[in-house]
């Protein structure tokens, strides 16, 4: 799994939300932790993308992988 992920954009994007609702600023504990809510979802997305590429017999991971291991 990716270690090294920078937080600033989890931020601005959790600041926009915050907007919406009148939120004004975001913890920083909160940004680590949807750092770490996105990486795990990624890495089962990812995990299932692969074995999709390997079940069509391909080595090359296409947007069509992402797309069903989302769905």
């Amino acid at each position: 799994m990716v270690k090294d992920f920078p937080l600033l954009p989890l931020e601005k994007i959790l600041k926009e939300a915050g907007k919406e609702v009148g939120a004004d600023r975001v913890a920083l504990s909160a940004v680590k932790e949807m750092k770490n809510t996105l990486l795990e979802i990624s890495d089962k997305i990812a995990v299932e993308a692969v074995a999709a590429s390997h079940h069509a017999k391909r080595v090359t991971v296409k947007r069509e992988d992402i797309a069903m291991a989302v769905r």
